[in-house]
Parts: structure tokens; C-alpha cells; sequence
């Protein structure tokens, strides 16, 4: 979905033997409210319906654990 030159991405990635479901808003380009300076705005994960990471234009959640940060490493390369 684009929407005013942003998209928004949705998906699952299995770590081990953790699911961890996925909803990014993404910039074209890097921006100041992007996570690092990049292009992730938003970005939610859950682990078994409980969230585990939530970045809105800033932390609100930061990974509660090792399994969540490689999630969030893995979608940062792809996606940031």
C-alpha cells in the first residue's frame, strides 16, 4: 500500500522457533524519524500475539530479548 510516498509492509520471520509477525511503514528515502536515520517510521513485532518491539517515530518498545533484536536486525538490513 503507498500512501503520500510511504509504504507500508507486512510478513512473518521464523528465528529458532519463534514466529515473529511484522508491520513497517517505510519511507522512500532515509528521514530524521526513521529508525537510525533510515527508512523505517513504524515498525511493529509480535511474538505470539504479545508485541515485542514497537518504533513510532521513536521507541516505545525497544527488543525485550536477543531473538527480538536479530528479528529487528534482520528487517533493519532489509528494509531500512
Amino acid at each position: 500500500m503507498v500512501n503520500g510516498g510511504s509504504m507500508w509492509r507486512e510478513g512473518s520471520i521464523k528465528i529458532g522457533e519463534d514466529i515473529f509477525h511484522y508491520w513497517i511503514k517505510q519511507y522512500g528515502g532515509g528521514s530524521v524519524l526513521g529508525i537510525d536515520g533510515g527508512r523505517i517510521s513504524k515498525l511493529m513485532i509480535t511474538r505470539s500475539g504479545e508485541i515485542v518491539c514497537n518504533y513510532d517515530r521513536g521507541w516505545d518498545i525497544k527488543p525485550v530479548d536477543e531473538v527480538t533484536e536479530s528479528a529487528l536486525a534482520i528487517l533493519m538490513k532489509d528494509y531500512n
